[in-house]
């Protein structure tokens, strides 16, 4: 079967649709779309949005649909119980998180930037939902302080570096595509048991962290 995965490189829910396949050593072919295409996502799944699994010429999108979708070849690797704790914890930090992470995400050298006019039209959008990207480029010291303020109670929450509840479950699928988005971020502090998860489950589900793009 040919299975080719649409994606996007900075985006969150890619990241989560990314691990699975990783997690299961299911083989995939990576696509990466330039943002401002919106031509391709409208045909396969009828809206721009990525990310789309391709099978066999049969599309679906939904970044969770396509987890439990891969998650279900086979024996399931997501078993663990979920920790509402997780979801709350991932939910105080996401408005320093995205205010911070897109105008970062914007100046990166990624594939869905390979043109100009992709870039500009990432900008355009986002910035009409977040407000202007530049106040958050040359100080964003508040947020930074909020989400280093937040950090230190994710450690309670992490049972093991290779599944925060001790067994994998999708609570792993969302804690580690929100570490993912902050790596982008120049001056997070990783309490070291953070910084263990944070690697150890990067190198499980075959997701490279954006630290070296973090500004």
């Amino acid at each position: 079967m040919t299975r080719r995965l649409y994606i996007y490189e900075h985006c969150p829910f890619c990241v989560k649709a990314r691990m699975i396949f990783g997690l299961k050593g299911v083989p995939v072919e990576l696509v990466w779309l330039l943002n401002d295409n919106e031509a391709d996502p409208i045909r396969m799944i009828g809206r721009k949005l990525l990310p789309i699994l391709e099978e066999d010429g049969r599309f679906m999108g939904e970044s969770m649909d396509i987890v439990a979708h891969v998650d279900a070849m086979g024996e399931p690797v997501l078993t663990g119980e979920t920790n509402p704790a997780i979801a709350a914890w991932i939910s105080s930090v996401s408005g320093p998180l995205y205010r911070l992470m897109l105008p970062r995400v914007a100046c990166a050298p990624f594939p869905e930037f390979e043109t100009t006019g992709a870039r500009a039209y990432f900008v355009r959008k986002k910035e009409a939902s977040t407000g202007m990207f530049a106040p958050y480029l040359e100080s964003g010291t508040e947020q930074l302080a909020e989400l280093n303020n937040r950090l230190p109670s994710l450690v309670s929450l992490i049972r093991s570096p290779s599944a925060v509840n001790g067994i994998l479950s999708t609570d792993d699928i969302h804690l580690f595509a929100a570490l993912h988005s902050l790596s982008i971020i120049a001056g997070v502090v990783y309490p070291p048991e953070v910084e263990t998860y944070r690697q150890t489950m990067s190198g499980l589900s075959n997701v490279p962290l954006m630290d070296a793009q973090a500004a």
